[in-house]
């Protein structure tokens, strides 16, 4: 059983991965540039360095890559109308009833802490985690455990107190070699069989989660 859990953002608890995804696509087409869904998916649950890197070489020039930067940030990163990232099912039902039994949350995010602190307070759910971890706050991403290193330390718990939910490959490998157990809820890739190996359990949609997690956090039956 476990004490704490630790959740990745983008993609898990926010509906938002989808959305960057067609924005680097629509503008890269703008520029006469085709990237791939496939292709792009690989970055999914990387650091913003690496993401960065990798999106460079998929445009193939720099002075490319920096006009696309400007105009992906023009249309996500608006200060006068910032996007709302809606919760993904069953995520408001889940935190709700980890909160009401006492066990302490955690987010381990890619995202810098202050686009975390930001995308979480739009939807309202902020409040229900104790400590936050941000990829600004590691020298490396995922997949290195630092992230989630970070966010179990700032919880006070072990590692094997832990339970990460992640949705791609990269946050499954990061949690999986901080020795933290880990349930795979995938968005935009389908798990491959390594990331289904390493999982405690994959489902389709964190309404799933719900279900089990009396068992996993041994609290009794949870009622949202």
């Amino acid at each position: 059983m476990f004490s704490a859990a630790i959740f990745d953002m983008d993609g898990l608890l926010i509906d938002s991965e989808r959305t960057i995804m067609n924005t680097w696509i629509d503008v890269a087409r703008e520029l006469g540039v085709h990237i791939r869904p496939v292709d792009y998916v690989e970055i999914v649950g990387r650091s913003l360095p690496e993401c960065h890197a990798m999106l460079a070489k998929m445009l193939g020039e720099e002075s490319v890559f920096q006009e696309a930067l400007i105009r992906v940030r023009q249309r996500l990163q608006s200060p006068e109308n910032p996007p709302v990232y809606p919760l993904k099912p069953g995520a408001h039902d889940l935190l709700t009833a980890l909160v009401n039994a006492g066990v302490p949350c955690a987010v381990a995010s890619s995202s810098s802490a202050e686009e975390i602190e930001a995308r979480l307070s739009r939807v309202g759910v902020l409040d229900f985690f104790d400590a936050i971890a941000g990829g600004n706050e590691v020298a490396r991403g995922k997949p290195d455990p630092a992230v989630y290193a970070l966010a179990a330390a700032r919880l006070g718990k072990t590692a094997s107190d832990c339970l990460a939910f992640e949705d791609s490959e990269n946050g499954v490998l990061a949690a999986h070699r901080a020795g933290i157990q880990v349930v795979t809820v995938p968005d935009l890739k389908p798990p491959s069989g390594e990331v289904i190996g390493l999982s405690l359990m994959s489902l389709g949609s964190l309404e799933q989660a719900v279900d089990y997690a009396s068992a996993w956090f041994g609290i009794g039956a949870l009622a949202a």
